[in-house]
C-alpha cells in the first residue's frame, strides 16, 4: 500500500492510498474550508468535513471515483476537482461475481520466524493457553438469566475474594435455547456457538452449566459427551443428541429445590469447586504461538483503512510469524475484496471455503431482500465512508499480508496455526460473540467514531484511528494509530507497539480500558433458523 501524505510543510492535509487514486480523504481535525489551497495547486471548492473525500481532478459523469486502487463507485453527474465526494454523488459498484476469482495465485516471500517472544498465561487440560482464568457460567436457556446474575453477583462478593488467582466469574447469558426451531438445519450455528464458547481457553477447562429443565435446548443437547476436551481433541461433532454422561449442571426444576435461596445456593455449592481448582493454577511462562487473536473494526470511518488496520494488520504478520493463530472477519466487510482473499489462499480448498461462505451469505441476506449495502452505517458514512465497499477496501488490510490458511465457519472453533478466515456477521456483538466461540484468547478492535465496546470473556484492546478520538477517549482507548496520519510515527513502529501490548496484556501485566472500567456488551448469538 502507497500512502502519500501531501502538503507535509502546511496545515492542510490529505492522504491518498495509491497513486492511481483520484480523491483523497482531508486529514485535518475538523476539516477544511472552501478556498482552502493545498501544496499541490489544489483548491477547496465547498468545505469538506475531517475524513471526506475530495476529488483530485475533474471525475466525468457515470466515470470512476478510485480509493485504494479500486472503484469505489461511479459519479452520478460531472464532479469538479476539489468538490467534497459523498455518498449521494457515487453510484456503488455490483458485487463482484464468485466465479472466475483468482484462486491461491498470490505466493507471498515466505517471512521469517519471530522467535523468542513470550507470555505468561495459563495452560489448560488440552494444551491451550489463557489470557485470563475466569469461572464462566454457561446457561442453556435465557429464562434462567436472572437467577444465575443474582448468583454470580453472590459469588464475585462472597467467594472471589477467597481465590486471588481466578480473575473473574461470568454467566454466559444469551437469548436462545427455546421458542426456536431447534432441529432446523440451521441451528447447529447458536448451539455450536453456545458449546464453544464454553469452552473458550479463558475458562480453564472448567465447565458448569444452568438449565431451567424444560427448555429444548437441553445441557445434554449443548456439551455431549466428548465435547469437553481433556486432551487436545480434534474431532468434536457438531451437535450431539442425549446422552448418559451426567454434567455439572444446576437444574432449577429439580425437585430438591425448594424457594428461590434454594436455587442460588446450589449454584454456590457448585461455583465453589470449580473456583477451587481454577484456583490453583498459577500463571506460567508460554510461547507467544499459543496466542488466539480475533480482530476486529466498528464504528469506522475513512481513516479506519489508513492507520489503524494497517497497523493491525502489520501486527497480524507478526503474530503468523510468531506461529500464533489470528482470525478476521465480517462477510459484507471483505465480500468486495473477495478477489484479493481467494488469490491469497494457500489451497484451492481454502479459496473454496471462503467462495462457498459468501455464496451462503449473500443467499441469506437475499431471503432478507437487503443487500451488502445495508451494512453502512450513519456514522459510517459521517466518518467520510461513502459506501459498503470503500468501507471493505479499509477492512481487509486488518489481515495483514500473511497466505490465508483457513477457513471456519459461523460458531465452528478453530484448529489450527496463522491465518484463519472466520465467517461471521458484521455486526460488532455478534462478531465477538463468534470469535469468542471460535476459541480467540485475546481481541483487538479499531474505531474511528468511538465505542466502548468490550467482552468480559476475552481481553479487549480498543485501537483508535485518529488522534482527536484518542485524546477525547483518552481512558478508553489503549492505542492512538492517528499518530500515522500525523506523522509522527509509522505504521510499522504502531504495529510493533500493539504486538508488545497484546503480550503485556496476555501476561496480566496491563488491563485495558475496557477491563479496568468493566466495560462488556452482551453476548449475541447469530441464529439464522426459524423462531416458533
Amino acid at each position: 500500500m502507497d500512502i502519500r501524505l501531501e502538503a507535509v510543510a502546511k496545515p492542510p492535509l490529505y492522504i491518498t492510498m495509491h497513486e492511481r487514486d483520484n480523491v483523497a480523504i482531508v486529514a485535518n481535525d475538523s476539516g477544511l474550508p472552501a478556498g482552502t489551497v493545498f501544496p499541490s495547486g489544489l483548491t477547496l471548492r465547498e468545505k469538506v468535513p475531517q475524513a471526506h473525500k475530495v476529488s483530485l481532478v475533474d471525475i466525468p459523469e457515470g466515470g470512476e471515483v478510485r480509493r485504494y486502487n479500486v472503484a469505489i463507485g461511479y459519479a452520478l453527474k460531472d464532479i469538479p476537482a476539489g468538490s467534497w465526494v459523498h455518498e449521494r454523488l457515487l453510484k456503488m459498484p455490483a458485487a463482484r461475481e464468485l466465479e472466475g476469482l483468482p484462486i491461491a495465485t498470490v505466493k507471498p516471500p515466505e517471512m521469517p520466524p519471530l522467535e523468542g517472544f513470550t507470555f505468561e498465561g495459563f495452560r489448560n487440560p488440552d494444551g491451550s493457553a489463557g489470557t485470563r482464568n475466569i469461572l464462566a457460567i454457561t446457561q442453556t436457556v435465557q429464562c434462567v438469566a436472572g437467577v444465575t446474575d443474582f448468583a454470580v453477583q453472590r459469588i464475585k462478593k462472597e467467594l472471589l475474594p477467597r481465590f486471588p488467582h481466578v480473575d473473574d466469574v461470568v454467566a454466559l447469558e444469551h437469548t436462545y435455547g427455546c421458542g426456536v426451531a431447534i432441529d432446523a438445519p440451521d441451528a447447529v450455528v447458536p448451539i455450536r456457538t453456545l458449546r464453544n464458547i464454553s469452552l473458550n481457553p479463558n475458562f480453564g477447562g472448567e465447565v458448569m452449566v444452568i438449565s431451567l429443565g424444560c427448555e429444548k435446548l437441553q445441557p445434554e443437547r449443548l456439551l455431549p459427551p466428548g465435547s469437553i476436551p481433556l486432551v487436545d481433541e480434534r474431532n468434536v461433532a457438531d451437535v450431539g443428541d442425549s446422552a448418559d454422561s451426567k454434567l455439572d449442571v444446576v437444574c432449577l426444576q429439580d425437585d430438591a429445590h425448594v424457594g428461590f435461596m434454594s436455587m442460588i445456593e446450589s449454584i454456590m455449592r457448585q461455583a465453589e469447586e470449580h473456583l477451587e481448582r481454577l484456583n490453583a493454577r498459577q500463571r506460567e511462562t508460554v510461547p507467544a504461538s499459543e496466542l488466539v487473536v480475533g480482530v476486529q473494526c466498528g464504528g469506522s470511518d475513512a481513516f479506519s483503512g489508513v492507520t489503524a488496520n494497517p497497523a493491525v494488520g502489520f501486527c497480524t504478520d507478526l503474530l503468523v510469524r510468531a506461529g500464533a493463530t489470528v482470525m478476521f472477519s465480517e462477510v459484507t466487510e471483505v465480500r468486495d475484496g473477495i478477489d484479493q482473499l481467494t488469490s491469497r489462499a494457500t489451497t484451492p480448498e481454502v479459496a473454496d471455503a471462503m467462495i462457498r461462505e459468501m455464496a451462503w451469505y449473500d443467499a441469506y441476506l437475499d431471503k432478507g431482500r437487503v443487500d451488502r449495502s445495508a451494512n453502512t452505517t450513519p456514522g459510517n458514512k459521517k466518518g467520510g465512508l461513502s459506501n459498503i465497499v470503500e468501507k471493505a477496501m479499509g477492512s481487509i488490510v486488518k489481515s495483514g499480508s500473511a497466505p490465508i490458511s483457513g477457513v471456519i465457519s459461523p460458531g465452528e472453533k478453530v484448529r489450527q496455526k496463522g491465518l484463519i478466515y472466520a465467517a461471521t456477521p458484521a455486526s460488532d456483538f455478534i462478531c465477538g460473540t463468534l470469535q469468542v466461540a471460535a476459541g480467540i484468547n485475546l481481541h483487538v478492535f479499531t474505531t474511528g467514531r468511538g465505542t466502548p465496546y468490550g467482552l468480559a470473556e476475552v481481553p479487549v484492546i480498543k485501537v483508535a484511528t485518529r488522534s482527536d478520538l484518542a485524546r477525547r477517549w483518552h481512558d478508553l482507548m489503549d492505542v492512538n494509530a492517528g499518530r500515522i496520519a500525523d506523522g509522527e510515527v509509522t505504521i510499522e513502529e504502531v504495529g510493533w507497539e500493539l504486538f508488545r501490548l497484546m503480550l503485556d496484556v496476555a501476561s496480566g501485566r496491563k488491563k485495558t480500558w475496557a477491563e479496568q472500567w468493566k466495560l462488556h456488551n452482551a453476548l449475541v448469538l447469530f441464529n439464522p433458523a426459524p423462531v416458533t
